[in-house]
């Protein structure tokens, strides 16, 4: 809302405070101003003059020799290049010594041999924003309207002697969105009086009723509609002053009719509309919901289609506008008008802006019946447009008002007792401290006995529906400097962390210290999508679907992290970066009902996706491509963070959606035994095509588990003192036996004495047989307190040997 410093004196008194000053105290009480602008942009010494004469430039095609009168003794000869130029018209003229903005001096000059002692200026020659002037006042010089006065400076004439405020509201405080509502504001805050506007009218022997009827269908969506009937009106222009108060409210004028309309909407905060009274057979007004596949064309020349959730004003059969939001082509007010069927009327908020969003079309109009006009002003304001339009448009106002009431607007009473007050803000305000308060806000109240304000709200405030709404005015007005400050009693509870933050923090360092890309997807996704990997989800779980999705593509909560990722890999390849390390810590949505009537189940996890390169080629080395145990070494680098990694195994498994001889499960040996928590390995040959990758490594664990179980307690051991013995072992099985079972058997047989076990070699050929290959290990043992012997190794070494044989019909390679 811009709010003219000039046009807000006209309703409160502003002595002692200038535009800063007035923003600051506005400010300190709650309205926030973001910027006072000055309209001045430097302009000095311009005024009214009246070309007496226009000849052609004797040595210029393109230039006009003048003379101006400007008020003085003599009229000047001014030089001038504007195509519009004409002798009789009234324009602003920079006299010599003026200055315009950019600190732009008018000196004398000689312009092809001809004297100029002076500038006929256009409006952006001003400073002014000439997109804001009517079409035809926006090409050339500006020319002033007839009876301006000859002699007058120009920042009077155009009001640029003026600030602008522009208040930055909150969506409670609709009450600022007129010129009005911004006066009791600073009424409340400096304790003077406001001035209404005068909106008498004079009587008449006709009878709007003989020429409007007005009917509503739509009950919720329009609790009350009003029209007057105004009778041989003459469209023109409007006055200058009022074309000078809207485009300082950044309105641009167009014809004294619709700028009517336009400034008594800012000025009373309530959006009326103008109706070419001709073009609505009968007068007859119905307000009813659009059919369905009913059209209508805008005023911006558009045509629309109806949905039957529309408020539409029509002649009753076809739509006149869109309520509250534009009006229709079909009865815009034209040069030829002469008859106005004139609109007021309360919109319901939420109609309007649903209405407002589906057509794309927000104006000031729907701003205001978003958030809620006052309903007591709906007459009054209609009745100062007439009473204008009678004024500045000729018009015959005939007599009354033609309105439906559907329900009159509730009146709120709120009470709020003097204890409870100073207990809220820690102050001890007295009764006449508040009574002022409350009268200075204009708020009609009683005072019991027992100190409690029993208070009937103005309808123009219609955020004050609460005692703590009266407790934050008298806030406000109080002064919130004024509130005295108390220190916090009791033990202050220092803010932490918790441990799945905690975790999460230090997993997304170690990741992108790693070189990986953290991405932040869409909670949301297309059902289609939550069909991928069903290994990750478990058995039985549904997808939640939302009740009003922004489209099919998020549609539903996603279950799993990795369609995702795929998803930013793909759109990274099609945009030729081929290589991606990228990861996503997030949660999933789970349900197991396909009707939802409890909370879904939210699930932290972790998704990890490498594909392409993890070195590019050199010159002296080859492209090294990302394969399967790089993605595991990243998880044993995470478990051995969160100090977890004795608890993780891994298993093969042949999950949907992975390649089947490349994936395995992630075990976790919790306290409550063994969990599968995720799965990590390369993406199914499909699922890559479908994709347009290369080869794709993917890795997605359930996070709940690690939580519990991690600990960042560093174990120190001592140095071994004393010397290892290493054994070596080469076993032949079938190739359908598992390395890792190997490593376990054998080191669950060799005991406390093993220090590790480690696969140095595998080997498979026709020697061996078409089922079978060879698997070495190297076995390190060590006694921490003193030296094992030969003996000792040999025997333990013995035992392995033959735990293999036993377990896995294993034979010692020769």
């Amino acid at each position: 809302m811009n709010v003219s410093y000039q046009w807000l004196s006209q309703y409160i008194d502003l002595d002692g405070y200038n535009g800063k000053q007035l923003a600051e105290l506005m400010t300190s009480g709650g309205i926030e101003i973001d910027v006072v602008e000055s309209r001045n942009k430097g302009v000095t010494g311009v005024v009214v003059g009246r070309v007496l004469t226009k000849e052609k430039h004797p040595d210029a095609d393109k230039l006009n020799v003048t003379t101006v009168d400007v008020g003085g003794p003599e009229a000047l000869q001014i030089v001038c290049g504007a195509k519009n130029v004409a002798a009789g018209q009234l324009v602003p003229v920079a006299t010599i010594g003026a200055v315009l903005p950019g600190d732009f001096a008018i000196k004398k000059a000689k312009l092809r041999g001809v004297e100029s002692q002076g500038m006929i200026c256009s409006a952006k020659e001003l400073g002014l924003n000439d997109k804001l002037l009517p079409k035809e006042l926006q090409e050339g010089i500006l020319v002033l309207p007839e009876g301006t006065p000859v002699g007058a400076s120009i920042l009077d004439v155009l009001g640029i002697d003026d600030e602008v405020l522009e208040l930055d509201l909150t969506p409670n405080r609709s009450d600022c969105l007129s010129m009005l509502g911004v006066a009791y504001e600073v009424g409340a805050l400096t304790g003077r009086s406001v001035k209404l506007p005068d909106n008498r009218l004079s009587d008449s022997a006709e009878q709007a009723s003989a020429h409007v009827s007005v009917r509503i269908e739509a009950k919720e969506q329009c609790p009350h509609y009003s029209a007057r009937y105004i009778k041989g009106v003459k469209i023109g222009p409007s006055p200058l002053w009022m074309q000078n108060r809207l485009m300082a409210a950044g309105i641009r004028p167009i014809s004294n009719v619709v700028d009517i309309t336009n400034f008594v909407m800012l000025e009373y905060g309530q959006p009326l509309h103008a109706f070419d009274a001709d073009k609505i057979p009968g007068g007859r007004i119905v307000v009813r919901l659009a059919n369905e596949g009913e059209t209508m064309t805008t005023l911006d020349g558009q045509e629309r289609k109806l949905e039957p959730h529309m408020l539409v004003i029509t002649d009753g059969s076809s739509p006149l506008a869109l309520a509250g939001v534009m009006g229709g082509a079909d009865s815009e007010v034209t040069s030829a008008t002469v008859n106005i069927l004139l609109e007021s009327a309360r919109f319901e908020g939420g109609s309007v802006r649903k209405t407002s969003r589906q057509v794309g079309l927000r104006s000031e109009s729907s701003a205001r019946f978003e958030k809620g006009v006052d309903p007591a002003r709906v007459i009054p304001a209609l009745d100062r447009a007439a009473a204008l339009m009678a004024q500045y448009a000729d018009g015959h106002v005939l007599e009354g008002v033609v309105e439906e009431i559907v329900e009159p607007a509730a009146k709120t009473v709120v009470t709020v007792s003097i204890d409870k007050v100073n207990r809220y803000l820690g102050t001890s305000m007295s009764k006449l401290e508040l009574e002022t308060i409350f009268g200075r806000l204009q708020f009609p109240f009683q005072l019991s006995e027992n100190g409690v304000f029993t208070i009937d709200v103005p309808s123009r405030r219609g955020d004050i529906t609460r005692d703590v709404d009266l407790i934050e005015e008298a806030a406000r007005l109080f002064g919130y400097d004024n509130i005295p400050t108390t220190a916090i009693e009791g033990a202050a509870t220092p803010g932490a962390l918790t441990k799945p933050q905690a975790i999460r923090r230090e997993l997304r360092r170690r990741l992108t210290d790693a070189g990986l890309h953290e991405v932040i997807s869409y909670s949301f996704t297309h059902p289609d999508r939550t069909k991928l990997f069903p290994a990750l989800n478990g058995e039985g779980v549904l997808p939640v679907r939302l009740a009003l999705p922004m489209s099919e593509d998020r549609s539903v909560l996603r279950t799993s992290l990795l369609p995702q990722l795929l998803e930013t890999a793909a759109y990274n390849r099609n945009r030729k970066n081929d290589d991606a390390a990228i990861f996503e810590i997030g949660s999933v949505f789970h349900t197991d009902e396909a009707a939802l009537t409890r909370l879904p189940h939210e699930k932290h996890r972790l998704a990890v996706l490498l594909t392409g390169n993890r070195a590019g080629a050199e010159w002296n080395r080859k492209a090294e491509a990302y394969d399967f145990y790089d993605l595991k070494g990243v998880l044993e680098t995470l478990t051995d963070v969160l100090g977890v990694s004795g608890a993780i195994g891994y298993e093969a498994a042949q999950p949907a959606h992975m390649h089947p001889g490349r994936t395995a499960a992630v075990v976790f040996h919790g306290e409550r035994g063994s969990v599968t928590i995720g799965y990590l390995g390369q993406l199914h040959p499909a699922v890559q095509i479908d994709h347009d990758l290369g080869d794709a490594y993917v890795l997605e664990l359930e996070l709940a588990p690690l939580y519990e179980a991690a600990d960042s307690d560093i174990v120190y051991k001592a140095l071994p003192r004393y010397p290892a013995m290493e054994r070596d072992i080469a076993v032949v099985l079938s190739r359908e036996a598992e390395a890792g079972k190997l490593t376990e058997a054998a080191a669950e047989t060799a005991g406390e004495l093993l220090e590790s076990i480690r696969i140095f070699d595998i080997y498979t050929g026709e020697k061996l047989g078409a089922d079978k290959k060879s698997v070495a290990l190297s076995l390190v043992y060590r006694h921490p307190e003193r030296t094992l012997t030969d003996e000792e190794v040999t025997e333990l070494h013995g035992k392995v040997v033959a735990k293999l044989e036993q377990s896995f019909a294993a034979e010692l390679r020769k």
